[in-house]
């Protein structure tokens, strides 16, 4: 299946470091070579990046991991295809508008019969059933509200269309406006959180490491969840199946 990567931040914050680790994943150490994306949030607007190259040989993803575009919400997608061709539309994360704000939504799993599910107001582009599920779930939410309800509401709620979904198949989620990151796990996600004091990180996939005791305040606070830890000698918190987490400021909630 495809793995997922996100960042939640209480400063603009750079995922440089990360995203080396993520991309070898993408057709080196790892079989996810049919396309990748990137949404960075900078206020209420956002910069994304798709490409249905492998991002361990592609030049976009080259150019990321080199140029530090600062954020305190990113959601990143390595894909590997099981519905939908190669092909740039098919590629995460995907980006709607809902309330006036854009919701960028990634998934790894698979979700069988999912197309029978009825849509209205949005519309999948491409052929996935990851596209079809986002769009379903920003009906539902639209549908019932006009404007954003309370924060715990919605955050239940959206758990109920994540569990919902995952009654499917398998629907490990990232999901955000811009402010918090919603993370759903299915089967498989792990976050840790970095704070002070700040220590030592080293990758997984790559023979690269960073103090980040060097790159950060006393008063950061940076959360990054991924399908599959990225280092090797930091704590990781594996969450439970079937399990939402989310993250705001970069604490979780």
């Amino acid at each position: 299946m495809c793995e997922l990567l996100g960042m939640n931040a209480n400063v603009p914050t750079d995922i440089c470091f990360s995203f080396a680790g993520l991309m070898r994943r993408g057709g080196q150490t790892g079989p996810h070579s049919d396309g990748w994306g990137i949404t960075f949030y900078d206020g209420k607007g956002c910069r994304s990046f798709h490409d249905p190259s492998p991002s361990a040989e592609s030049e976009i993803a080259r150019f990321i991991r080199s140029y530090s575009i600062k954020s305190t919400n990113v959601i990143c997608h390595i894909r590997r295809a099981n519905r939908g061709r190669v092909a740039l539309e098919n590629t995460h994360p995907f980006i709607r508008e809902l309330w006036g704000r854009y919701w960028t939504f990634a998934h790894n799993g698979q979700l069988k019969g999912v197309k029978t599910l009825p849509l209205s107001v949005y519309q999948p582009v491409g052929s996935t059933d990851s596209e079809h599920a986002f769009c379903w779930m920003l009906d539902r939410l639209r549908e019932r509200w006009d404007r954003p309800p309370a924060f715990k509401t919605l955050c239940r709620e959206i758990r109920a269309l994540a569990e919902e979904l995952n009654g499917m198949g398998v629907f490990n989620l990232l999901l955000s406006d811009g402010r918090a990151l919603f993370c759903f796990c299915s089967t498989n996600l792990a976050w840790l959180t970095r704070r002070h004091p700040f220590g030592n990180a080293t990758l997984i996939d790559e023979d690269l490491s960073v103090d980040f005791a060097q790159e950060t305040t006393a008063r950061d606070v940076v959360t990054m969840i991924a399908t599959r830890p990225l280092t090797r000698d930091e704590e990781w918190t594996i969450m439970d199946k079937g399990s939402l987490v989310v993250f705001r400021d970069g604490c979780c909630l």
